[in-house]
């Protein structure tokens, strides 16, 4: 069973606060999906810790996602399937997944409030945490525009996350394109850093960035795809880095 028919089956009284609230919502509106959803939930980490934490962060994630795509004022329908592309939703999970997305975009919290609920359930500037706003980035970058608006979000969202601005830079640099982004904005570093601390920071950011730790912490694979594409980015920079100044 998939994280998103898991959440519409619910573990809404497991939760709190405006996540708690939109879920609880959620799972009336889907009564219908409920019935049609054979078998019993079993075998995928119960309704414990770590199962309510993963459905509190994915009901999280599309709270964002819904809230950040009506940023600019519409929400368009590239960013709806850039959704679906980043998030990898089924065919069978999309009718579910729409309801989480509408009645997020549609509800009177405000984003501080899923972002604040969000932060909480990991440390300040935590890895899972850049993870959410690449995924983010995604969305707002759909439509070939990312509006001064969109920024804005982003930057309040990674605020409340717990990342200064030049973490903020540095996410942000991700997805400025290989051609365009700055290599040293994208591993943290200032130029004039020497040879031994871009070699320091590569591996420490390698480290951060492997997929295995978003496989360990139980993140959904989407999760795992993006934490593959940031290495990839890295990586880019670092040779980029290396190439310039000779190091082998």
């Amino acid at each position: 069973m998939s994280i998103w028919n898991r959440i519409v089956r619910g573990v809404g009284g497991a939760l709190d606060g405006p996540l708690g609230a939109l879920l609880g919502g959620i799972a009336e509106q889907a009564a219908d999906t409920l019935r049609n959803i054979a078998g019993e939930f079993s075998g995928e980490g119960g309704d414990g810790g770590d199962g309510t934490r993963q459905i509190a962060f994915t009901i999280g994630v599309i709270a964002l996602g819904a809230k950040m795509a009506k940023a600019d004022g519409q929400v368009t329908r590239d960013e709806v399937e850039a959704f679906k592309q980043v998030f990898k939703i089924s065919p069978e999970d999309m009718k579910s997944v729409s309801r989480v997305f509408n009645l997020a975009r549609k509800d009177v919290a405000g984003f501080e409030a899923y972002a604040g609920q969000i932060a909480e359930l990991f440390e300040p500037a935590s890895q899972v945490l850049e993870d959410l706003l690449h995924g983010l980035f995604q969305i707002a970058k759909a439509d070939q525009v990312v509006h001064p608006a969109e920024l804005e979000y982003l930057g309040k969202v990674a605020e409340i996350f717990g990342f200064d601005g030049a973490g903020f830079s540095r996410i942000r640099a991700y997805h400025l394109g290989p051609d365009l982004a700055d290599p040293y904005t994208i591993m943290g570093l200032e130029a004039d850093a020497d040879d031994e601390e871009v070699k320091r920071t590569w591996r420490a950011l390698i480290q951060a960035n492997h997929p295995d730790r978003a496989i360990a912490g139980g993140l959904p694979q989407e999760f795992v795809d993006l934490a593959t594409e940031k290495l990839a980015t890295i990586n880019d920079a670092y040779d980029r880095i290396c190439r310039q100044r000779g190091i082998s």
